[in-house]
């Protein structure tokens, strides 16, 4: 009997450019911009407006901005993420006591690509594929348009394999735990404790939530689970969302307008974003930065950032055990 192929595991992963330059930034800005789950814009009005003036003007900035986070590795999502699929596969294989599973990030936009990783998943005969967004809460822009382009890319292939995906894992125990445990970690080295909690999560349009996108739900789920486990009370908790663009209403309340306005109160901060499962742009330099910047600028008397899971051991045995639950008899 010739030896069962391995299982593929794929991290779903939003993405990051390839260097912190104008050029690569105006590529992986251009995927991004370009997708219609991100954007759903009318393609006759958004398109024009992309390559005609955004795509003309923002990816200067942008790779001014990730110049700011960028390490000798490289971007801190594209190491971490790394990092993670190592850690996952190495204990994906110890539970089996066999090379049972490899393990692949795959980036929806830029690299390590999907295609890359489905060539490779098919030069190794696998005929089982997992696919696990590293996006804790739904939403269309994320999870759809990263499960859509795995879909799609696999329609392509000669032999199709059998593919299963993570749900949401939005207020999972063991998820919420290693959040806390997380958020414990950097309180107890605080004196004294702060004001103020601010769960900051990656905006999205309201017109999106409207749409019936459970996105918005799922992030105060994850809040509230949070919360409760750690204790806090209602009233020191805030649900924020930040990163927005454009000029039409998204989900509120704004980051960006909340710190400004703890600020000004003379606030101790903490702030979580439970949405990023590895720090990057969005965490490092907006929050971390910027964030604390202007929050400080504004009166604010102390603010404090929770690193994102990252490749934590606590958080790669979660991730194990979120991908078992869903190999089940595959193993």
């Amino acid at each position: 009997m010739l030896p069962a192929p391995p299982i593929g595991v794929l991290l779903l992963q939003l993405g990051t450019p390839d260097a912190p330059e104008t050029a690569a930034v105006r590529r992986y800005l251009a995927e991004f911009l370009s997708d219609r789950r991100v954007v759903d814009i009318n393609r006759a009005l958004w398109l024009p407006l992309l390559h005609g003036i955004i795509l003309r003007t923002r990816p200067a900035k942008s790779a001014r901005l990730y110049k700011k986070i960028w390490t000798e590795q490289g971007s801190p999502l594209a190491v971490t993420s790394q990092a993670q699929a190592a850690g996952l596969e190495a204990r994906l294989n110890h539970h089996a006591g066999r090379n049972a599973v490899v393990v692949r990030v795959a980036m929806r936009y830029g690299n390590p690509s999907l295609a890359s990783a489905l060539d490779e998943f098919q030069s190794l005969g696998l005929e089982r594929l997992l696919a696990f967004p590293m996006y804790p809460q739904y939403a269309g822009a994320t999870t759809g348009s990263s499960l859509e382009q795995l879909f799609n890319a696999i329609a392509g292939h000669r032999v199709v394999p059998a593919v299963r995906v993570v749900p949401p894992y939005f207020e999972d125990p063991d998820y919420i735990e290693a959040l806390a445990r997380a958020v414990e970690r950097s309180v107890g080295e605080l004196d004294p404790l702060p004001d103020k909690l601010v769960f900051s999560f990656h905006g999205l349009p309201k017109r999106y939530a409207e749409a019936g996108d459970p996105y918005p739900s799922h992030c105060r789920a994850t809040a509230a689970a949070l919360a409760k486990r750690l204790g806090w009370p209602e009233a020191r908790v805030a649900v924020t969302f930040q990163s927005r663009f454009g000029r039409e209403e998204w989900l509120r309340p704004y980051t960006d307008t909340t710190l400004d306005a703890l600020g000004r109160e003379g606030t101790r901060l903490l702030v979580v974003c439970p949405g990023f499962t590895a720090d990057c742009l969005e965490t490092l330099e907006e929050i971390q930065m910027t964030g604390r910047e202007r929050f400080i600028e504004r009166g604010g008397k102390a603010f404090t950032q929770v690193p994102c899971l990252n490749d934590d051991p606590v958080w790669l045995d979660t991730m194990s055990r979120l991908a078992r639950r869903e190999l089940a008899n595959w193993l």
